[in-house]
């Protein structure tokens, strides 16, 4: 897997748990791209957190420079 550098500016997480599972979007402040995965509830907020940053840093890799 081939990941991107982290982005520049800030990204931001929202945490929605639904029934065991907890819904992490991570948003490119920047490009306003978006991101998300699902997690088991006991896991760490900060593993989740970290699973959502790799998935947009690899997401804003695939779609290249906005800027």
């Amino acid at each position: 897997m081939t990941l991107g550098k982290p982005p520049k500016g800030e990204v931001y997480f929202e945490f929605h748990p639904i029934g065991r599972q907890v819904r992490v979007a991570a948003i490119d402040g920047d490009t306003g791209t978006e991101v998300v995965v699902m997690g088991p509830i006991q896991a760490s907020q900060a593993d989740l957190q970290q699973l959502a940053l790799r998935k947009l840093m690899k997401r804003l890799a695939e779609i290249g420079p906005t800027r």
